[in-house]
């Protein structure tokens, strides 16, 4: 498994799992928990989620997947902005911690942007890694013009990572944001690698997938894994769609298949709005 050095330098792998859309049908639930735990078997250890995430109930079929596994995983989850208060963050992660079973989140992500003053939210960011209930700290959702204005807020040197929507379909921060994050050395989590899906049946990503013998979805994880300091969290929902999403490290995209997919996939040729999903 290659792996990436995220700000502070700790290394995350660069496919991870997510859980978005988990904990919402408690009839997928066995098959959310065994995906999880197949991956972790793969070395697939970056997990991430949020208390947004059906109000929680991700955060909790990921404390039930990692239940005495928990040192094998780096544990990603976010506060929503409505609670990036001083207090209100500080509350929210100790509910997640309870939801995780777990005493401690590797990653506590600002899932986007919102009302509370930033100062708030990073002396809130701070408390915690004192105290032992998060580890690094990092935002989601935010553009290389939020990310200047971060940098000039106190305590935003412990800075770790940016997470945001990047896929074939969504190639807006390929003009100025990673190229920003590149010039700042800040590892960038790629979210929605496959788009939900919805770019499978492209027909030129179907014929560079059987060029590799592998699925559109790992063709797909293989063009966003082809960038240095970005790592990404497709969700999967079952262990053989695990299985498949690996495929894609081995998957080595050539000039050709790149320029047929630029094809297919125009890039920016000028800026865009960040997308979120």
């Amino acid at each position: 498994m290659r792996r990436i050095a995220l700000a502070r330098g700790e290394t995350v792998p660069v496919l991870g799992q997510g859980t978005w859309g988990w904990g919402e049908d408690p009839g997928r639930r066995g098959d959310e928990v065994a995906a999880l735990r197949t991956g972790l078997d793969l070395g697939m250890t970056l997990v991430d989620t949020a208390e947004m995430y059906a109000d929680g109930g991700a955060e909790e079929v990921l404390g039930e997947a990692l239940a005495g596994r928990r040192d094998e995983a780096f544990v990603v989850s976010k506060v929503l902005p409505s609670n990036a208060s001083l207090a209100g963050a500080i509350a929210a992660c100790e509910r997640s911690l309870e939801r995780l079973g777990t005493d401690r989140i590797d990653l506590y992500l600002l899932h986007w942007q919102g009302r509370h003053p930033l100062e708030d939210t990073l002396e809130a960011f701070q408390h915690l890694i004192e105290v032992g209930k998060i580890r690094y700290w990092g935002v989601s959702n935010f553009d290389h013009a939020a990310l200047t204005e971060l940098r000039d807020v106190s305590g935003s040197e412990g800075l770790t990572t940016d997470q945001v929507l990047y896929n074939l379909s969504r190639r807006g921060p390929e003009y100025d944001l990673l190229p920003w994050c590149a010039d700042h050395e800040l590892p960038v989590m790629a979210y929605s690698p496959i788009e939900q899906g919805r770019i499978l049946g492209d027909a030129t990503l179907g014929e560079v997938a059987a060029a590799h013998g592998i699925s559109p979805a790992a063709a797909a994880l293989a063009w966003v894994l082809r960038r240095d300091s970005l790592c990404t969290i497709p969700k999967a929902s079952s262990p053989q769609h695990v299985r498949d999403n690996a495929t894609a490290l081995d998957a080595k995209l050539t000039r050709e298949d790149l320029d047929a997919l630029d094809r297919a996939f125009p890039p920016p040729s000028g800026p865009r709005p960040l997308e979120i999903l």
